[in-house]
């Protein structure tokens, strides 16, 4: 598996996502994925449609469905009938599968979210931003005119700004616990543009704007002692922010 010249694929990406690949494919992959934005944040998007999905299906459809116990116990059932060995499968047969299902599973997901009422949609929390409306901007590149700001991460973004980026998003009412979240920050030169702009919620999510606040806060601080240079940082809390948290904090979830 080269992943050098070429883009990692969506299969492959799943297969990471869900520990499935072998050590060395691995290895290889997160290589790749430290090097090339695209393929991060390729991979995010993957993880947020999963979650998006696992937390529609969790708030929305388990509330209405009947008790499955009785079609789970019939299924237990007929299965311990059948031989060991015709269960078992390979690991490509099982993968196959296994991609058949989420992609039906996010087929069912997508169809529930475009006839949903739009204020059922506004359940939907994203964790990173849809990286074609919020790419990021910055303003400043400069290590020196950063640092020589004050630390203004929670700027304020004028309110006609901040209606154009719910409208975007299909986010109605500043009510339901969104901060207009700057994706680069302004404590790092971000711009105040529509591009670098989205809806991030307090709470709704584990990845929220105040676990976002803290990797801003060590991004700033090692940028201004000369540790990280500053369009690397601009580039990874745009690229993947989640990604970069758990690289600087080295935990694979948030510490508060």
């Amino acid at each position: 598996m080269q992943h050098q010249d070429k883009h990692i694929s969506d299969p492959e990406l799943l297969q990471d996502i869900e520990n499935e690949l072998s050590a060395h494919a691995q290895k290889q992959v997160r290589a790749h994925l430290d090097l090339c934005w695209q393929c991060r944040t390729r991979r995010q998007e993957l993880e947020t449609a999963i979650a998006d999905f696992v937390r529609a299906h969790q708030q929305e459809f388990e509330a209405i469905l009947p008790p499955a116990t009785a079609p789970r116990a019939m299924l237990k059932a007929r299965l311990s009938q059948v031989p060991r060995i015709e269960r078992a499968a390979s690991s490509d047969r099982r993968f196959t599968w296994a991609i058949l299902a989420m992609a039906g599973g996010l087929a069912a997901f997508i169809l529930y979210v475009g006839l949903a009422p739009r204020t059922s949609r506004q359940a939907i929390v994203l964790s990173a931003p849809d990286a074609r409306l919020t790419p990021g901007a910055t303003l400043l590149e400069n290590r020196q005119a950063v640092c020589a700001q004050a630390n203004i991460k929670n700027k304020a973004v004028p309110v006609a700004l901040q209606r154009e980026v719910f409208a975007e998003y299909g986010v109605r009412g500043e009510s339901h616990g969104y901060e207009v979240d700057y994706l680069v920050t302004p404590a790092l030169g971000g711009a105040e543009d529509i591009h670098n702009l989205w809806p991030h919620s307090y709470s709704a999510t584990v990845w929220n704007a105040k676990v976002k606040d803290e990797l801003e806060d060590r991004l700033r601080e090692m940028v201004c002692n000369g540790s990280l240079d500053l369009a690397e940082a601009q580039r990874e809390i745009a690229s993947n922010w989640i990604g970069a948290y758990k690289k600087y904090f080295h935990t694979n979830e948030p510490l508060q």
